[in-house]
């Protein structure tokens, strides 16, 4: 039963740490939503989160979400944040609440091909390495208003917003000037009103320092080893 009691533990810190930021930012805490990233952990670590109320909840592999959402309960909403292959899209379109990781025409192409065959309207976010790190995908700042444009085109799709990976930080100050200027990107991309483009959501911030993402505009923050723990590599 320990891991249960450090979970909810964990859930009630977490959930503090937002309230602190949402109040330090002037915002209500109503503005952010807690995605519980659960990529490698067990489903019944999962079941006892979902048991504290947590309906959100973000994977980073295919396989491991479609596994996951075959046994969990049918009203959890699903994220899928890490890298999306074109060939592991059929598999997930009509199944995920968000798709957060959209970083090329290519990709949303195949996307809008498969929700054409199911009838399905898939909400996605534009993936901004805004940090321009080598080892991260994601694509640069400049060419976001034309993808964005792009992918509007496309029927079956629709952009709620953006979403970044900011780089690993010892202190998380250091992150604050990437949230902000993605911040300030998806209200650029606002005031062009492109149809069937939507900025509601910023997608940014993480465990380390997903405080000062909320105080910089984040609407969904992705906090896997502050609740979950450390995660297991070798799966």
């Amino acid at each position: 039963m320990t891991e249960k009691v450090n979970l909810c533990e964990n859930l009630k810190s977490v959930e503090e740490n937002i309230a602190a930021a949402c109040q330090r930012a002037g915002r209500d805490r109503s503005e952010v939503t807690l995605i519980a990233v659960s990529k490698t952990k067990p489903v019944e670590m999962l079941q006892e989160v979902y048991e504290q109320g947590i309906r959100e909840f973000g994977e980073n592999k295919v396989q491991e979400l479609c596994d996951k959402i075959e046994v969990l309960p049918e009203d959890i909403h699903w994220h899928m944040i890490g890298h999306l292959q074109t060939n592991k899209v059929k598999y997930i379109v009509g199944k995920t609440a968000l798709i957060h990781s959209v970083d090329s025409l290519h990709l949303a192409e195949e996307i809008e091909k498969q929700a054409a065959k199911k009838n399905v309207t898939v909400s996605v976010l534009v993936e901004v390495n805004i940090a321009e790190e080598e080892s991260k995908f994601g694509i640069h700042k400049e060419e976001a208003f034309a993808l964005v444009k792009s992918i509007a085109a496309l029927p079956h799709l629709r952009i709620q917003g953006l979403m970044t990976i900011a780089p690993f930080v010892e202190n998380p100050e250091d992150n604050r000037m990437y949230f902000r200027q993605i911040h300030q990107l998806s209200v650029d991309i606002k005031e062009q009103n492109i149809d069937n483009v939507r900025m509601d959501i910023l997608s940014m911030g993480m465990t380390g320092d997903y405080t000062v993402a909320i105080e910089e505009g984040a609407t969904l923050v992705r906090v896997g080893t502050g609740i979950f723990g450390e995660r297991n590599y070798n799966i």
